[in-house]
Parts: structure tokens; sequence; C-alpha cells
């Protein structure tokens, strides 16, 4: 079956790192443009990042523009995301999309806190 299932998520200090990973089965992500979007209690959903199946990052949310980078490997069939310098704000549910014409995908997410 299709999944996209992420972790990396936990607990970090302000001006931490945490690194999520998203690992794609039942399908290859080569031919797919992968997102990582956010989600924060009482907050709508924000689109982080892309990247396109040809490495293209696009759609780079501007409060986290030389914070995050999204990044694919495409031989391991997982997207990443590189998070630096966390900021109480980033606290959020953050959860991998897969797309391809009609097809889209979506994993269930991993919890980043954000706290002292």
């Amino acid at each position: 079956q299709v999944q996209l299932v992420e972790s990396g998520g936990g607990l970090v200090q302000p001006g931490g790192s945490l690194r999520l990973s998203c690992a794609a089965s039942g399908f290859t992500i080569s031919g797919y443009t992968m997102k990582w979007y956010r989600q924060a209690p009482g907050k709508e959903r924000d689109l982080v990042a892309g990247i396109t199946s040809a490495g293209t990052i696009t759609n780079v949310q501007d409060s986290v523009k030389g914070r995050f980078t999204i990044s694919r490997d495409n031989a391991k069939n997982t997207v990443y995301l590189q998070m630096d310098s966390l900021k109480p704000e980033d606290t959020a549910v953050y959860s991998c999309h897969a797309q391809r014409f009609s097809s889209a995908y979506w994993g269930q997410g991993t919890q980043v806190t954000v706290s002292s």
C-alpha cells in the first residue's frame, strides 16, 4: 500500500535543530513533487517548502527562509526537512505530501515542539 511515514519530531529548545524524515513505501517518489506542511493548534495549515522531481526547491515559507531546508534522496525513497535555529513559533505537526498529476498522498505527521 502507498504510505508516507514521518519521523524525527520531538522536543527541542529554542535555537536547536531537528531533521525530519518522510519515508515513502508502495510507490517511488522520483516522479513526484514533495512538500512539507505544518499546522499548529488553532491555526491554518501552512505550506513550509516544496521540492520538485527535478530537485528544484519551491514555495519556501517566508517565516522559515534561511532556517529550514528541504531535500530528497530518491535512492532511499525519502524526503527530509532540516530545521535549524528553531523558534517557539515553529511548534506544529509537520506532515509530508506527495503529488503527481491526479495522485496525491499524505503522511500522518510528526510533532515538533520548541520550548525552553
